[in-house]
């Protein structure tokens, strides 16, 4: 059952970054201003985990997460890093970001790693009944092989950058693609608007960067722009989008 009344919601923000402690505040107040309900604040090791708890207590609007940027290697910090998401269940929406990266790790030793590590926690998704809030750079194709393999069956894939055609077997899957505002200014991104059926979109900032502009720190007030370009490169109304992004956001997580 889905709500009534559309709910803007920033599907995945790094909200707990150093570089929004002087202003944080402002930050939400402008969130809540352009009319976003729920941020989802996600993480990438147990510090940033720990704090997204503690930002969530003093701010509702912020919904944490919790998870291990694939670059960490570390099967001993996956480990503590799966124990913290268990004992912290009811407070969690979501296990991310967690996922896969070959822009960054190249050796086919350390890539082997990696999957290993992020097939943990697509068990440990499944186990908890948690929905996966996924990192693909440049591997995309490999990304959603593991996924389907696993049986992963709740899919967040953020800030997707690998070509529409890779992408429909997850579309296929029932997964979600969230959609920065980057797309205002990425050619890969506004060919994936088009050729992905709305039924499958999500909004996100990954802030503070995929924003609007290239060089200033993006923030979730700009989940707006997000839902301006989807609209613009779909030939349909603003608020059809946001109704749709509502629906999908609901389906995935529920009622944020």
């Amino acid at each position: 059952m889905t709500s009534q009344t559309p709910k803007l919601v920033d599907v995945h923000a790094h909200i707990c970054d150093p570089c929004f402690d002087r202003d944080r505040d402002q930050v939400l107040e402008r969130a809540r201003k352009a009319g976003i309900e729920s941020i989802i604040a996600v993480g990438e090791n147990l510090e940033d985990a720990q704090k997204n708890l503690e930002l969530a207590q003093r701010h509702p609007v912020l919904k944490p997460a919790a998870g291990l940027y694939p670059t960490y290697l570390d099967l001993n910090l996956a480990d503590k890093m799966a124990a913290f998401i268990r004992r912290q269940r009811s407070r969690l929406v979501a296990i991310g970001e967690v996922g896969l990266d070959y822009w960054v790790v190249k050796e086919k030793a350390e890539k082997e790693r990696q999957k290993e590590i992020f097939k943990l926690f697509i068990e440990l998704a499944r186990e908890l009944d948690l929905p996966l809030n996924v990192h693909s750079r440049s591997a995309g194709r490999q990304t959603i092989d593991l996924l389907l393999e696993s049986g992963a069956p709740k899919v967040q894939l953020h800030a997707f950058d690998g070509k529409a055609v890779t992408a429909l077997p997850a579309v296929e899957a029932g997964y979600f693609f969230s959609i920065p505002p980057s797309v205002a200014r990425s050619r890969q991104k506004q060919k994936l608007v088009k050729r992905l059926p709305l039924s499958c979109l999500l909004v996100e900032t990954d802030s503070p960067v995929l924003g609007p502009s290239h060089e200033a720190r993006n923030e979730p007030a700009n989940i707006l722009q997000s839902i301006k370009s989807i609209a613009a490169l779909k030939d349909i109304d603003e608020k059809e989008v946001i109704a749709a992004v509502s629906e999908n956001t609901e389906k995935l997580y529920g009622d944020l």
